[in-house]
């Protein structure tokens, strides 16, 4: 146990590396981050006036009647196209460093703009099941939240690694799945700790924020307005800024794991014996 998170922490930090190498990856999350609230946006203000919105954003039961079934699939749709559109433009940026190369932004839009049918077919496939377990968990109750659970995180394990395949192999998405499957297996699932210390270090980092951004809130409610100011914006920006890194930090991480398992390549900024024991089936 103690090793796994020795080896989560090392290549928490070797992804850090490849980010203060190229920071302008931030921007993919970013706008990722953005375009998904004017999604969200987009929706919520018809729904709210239809009547659909119930359920429909939130964690209510989804109206039995084909039109809310049809606008939140289109709602997932548009979603993971969002994230799955700039995640693999991050992860080609990524790919780029490792082999040597100088990314820019540019580069990774390019390289998921050439990716769009895969993307397309992937955000297709993924509302689909998105939709199905919304169903199940509406229906059922607590037994269907139960199953619609453990089913989302069987999904979310067996993607793992879709975006690289994506990316790299150019797969459709169900040869993808399986693709990720296939690697997953030859991991035993080991791939899927490895990202311990990037979720603590990124939890460790954003108590204090938060602990600012309080801090402001109190002192305007004592009437000290620009400090109080001051302190809510610093808080709220690290928070921001902490939660934009963990997330490009995630992404690298997969990428450099699919590199080294699928194709038996040592990204630049990594270890072979970090990722080996990141494979370890002990």
């Amino acid at each position: 146990m103690f090793e796994r998170i020795a080896t989560s922490w090392e290549l928490a930090r070797q992804s850090w590396q490849v980010l203060k190498l190229d920071k302008e990856l931030l921007v993919f999350p970013l706008i990722s981050g953005i375009a998904c609230m004017m999604v969200m946006a987009s929706f919520a203000v018809p729904l709210f006036f239809t009547g659909y919105g119930a359920g429909m954003l939130d964690e209510g039961p989804v109206p039995n009647d084909p039109i809310a079934y049809a606008i939140l699939f289109a709602f997932y749709f548009v979603n993971y196209f969002v994230v799955v559109f700039f995640n693999s433009a991050l992860v080609a940026c990524a790919v780029i460093r490792f082999k040597g190369g100088n990314p820019t932004v540019a580069d990774g839009l390019r390289a998921a703009t050439s990716r769009l049918p895969q993307i397309l077919g992937w955000a297709l496939l993924s509302a689909s099941v998105g939709v199905v377990l919304k169903v199940i968990e509406s229906r059922s109750e607590k037994a269907g939240q139960i199953v619609a659970g453990l089913a989302g995180m069987a999904w979310s394990a067996a993607t793992y690694f879709v975006v690289p395949v994506l990316v790299i192999e150019r797969l459709g998405p169900v040869e993808a799945v399986k693709r990720s499957l296939a690697v997953l297996r030859k991991t035993w699932g080991e791939a899927l700790v490895a990202n311990f210390g990037i979720g603590v270090l990124s939890f460790l980092l954003t108590l204090p924020a938060i602990a600012l951004a309080i801090a402001g809130v109190v002192v305007l409610i004592t009437g000290k307005t620009t400090l109080g100011i001051a302190l809510l914006v610093t808080g709220l920006l690290s928070i921001l800024l902490i939660s934009l890194a963990s997330s490009a930090l995630n992404t690298i991480l997969i990428a450099a794991l699919y590199l080294y398992a699928a194709e038996d390549q040592v990204p630049q900024q990594f270890d072979r014996q970090a990722l080996e024991n990141a494979f370890s089936h002990k």
